[in-house]
């Protein structure tokens, strides 16, 4: 498998793995609408074995031109994130779960690698999710990420990941993420207001969801059909050890809530002994992806014209 098709390839994700499989050896064309601009790609085009296709996973005839001459298919493209979701709920569906079916119908037994979420798991108390976990998804980015997720499994030759909530320095970078978001609080407005700071999350690092994907596609025959939540036993953290990490590097006005809620309200632990046994391992620290973020604040400015602040 030498030519691989990215959906969704300018996205935060993307915008990490385009680069790992270039530099790998792999042919790679991207399709993405550019949703969010295409600067992080910039890098790639240097490669002769990257090709970029501007068109939009909903529609059958930019799927089909994509798709030809590819042997394997990342399956990246989507609304992602709770408040993107309840901003566009449409859309939402449209691109997280139509648009897996259009091409579903179109890949003729093609191997896929579907990024899905934890946020399937939904707000499970007292319980480690298993990947037999009874799926509970509370928002509509959890629903059609679920609903996609079972519509490939059912149609097989496909590997599946949950992963856990993403954070990190990525070329397109993700200021909405958990972590991400309370490094920029800190550092910017040296201000963090936290709802329900007992809840739970699992971390994993931008880089590492790449390398995930890569050992799928390297592994592909011994890992098929399956799912496997993706993350770091030793990465189960509260909303309040995060903004701690944050506050023993950076001074900043931290202030728990105890009235009042946050909308998202996912809340759970996750195992993932079952792709350690499948060989693979995540290799950045919440420390070092907190370092990482906190330094790139240097070089990120955004800028509301309206505010005397």
């Amino acid at each position: 498998m030498r030519n691989i098709l990215v959906t969704g390839g300018a996205g935060y994700i993307g915008s990490v793995l385009v680069p790992l499989l270039l530099n790998r050896g792999y042919n790679v064309r991207v399709l993405d609408n550019l949703m969010y601009g295409g600067r992080a790609l910039l890098p790639c085009f240097a490669h002769k074995e990257f090709e970029f296709m501007r068109g939009d996973v909903r529609k059958i005839e930019d799927l089909r031109t994509a798709i030809e001459g590819m042997d394997a298919i990342y399956h990246l493209a989507a609304i992602v994130g709770f408040p993107a979701c309840k901003k566009f709920p449409k859309l939402a569906e449209e691109v997280n779960q139509e648009s897996t079916i259009l091409l579903e119908g179109l890949r003729h037994d093609r191997p896929m690698f579907y990024a899905s979420t934890g946020s399937n798991y939904g707000a499970i108390v007292g319980d480690v999710c298993t990947e037999e976990t009874p799926l509970n998804p509370l928002t509509i980015y959890g629903t059609t990420k679920t609903e996609a997720e079972k519509y490939l499994l059912n149609r097989g030759n496909v590997v599946a990941y949950r992963y856990a909530t993403a954070f990190g320095v990525a070329p397109r970078l993700r200021l909405d993420l958990l972590i991400n978001d309370f490094a920029y609080q800190a550092v910017k407005n040296r201000n963090l207001i936290i709802y329900e700071k007992t809840f739970k999350r699992t971390f994993i690092h931008v880089r590492d969801i790449a390398k995930s994907l890569v050992y799928a596609l390297e592994n592909f025959n011994t890992m098929r059909d399956e799912v496997y939540n993706v993350g770091s036993n030793d990465m189960n953290f509260s909303k309040e050890d995060v903004a701690l990490m944050i506050k023993r590097r950076i001074e900043y006005y931290l202030h728990f809530a105890e009235i009042g809620k946050d909308e998202d309200q996912r809340n759970y632990e996750v195992t993932y002994e079952k792709i350690n046994k499948a060989g693979f391992q995540t290799t950045i620290s919440i420390d070092e992806g907190i370092d990482e973020l906190l330094k790139v604040m240097d070089v990120i400015d955004v800028v509301n014209e309206y505010s005397n602040v």
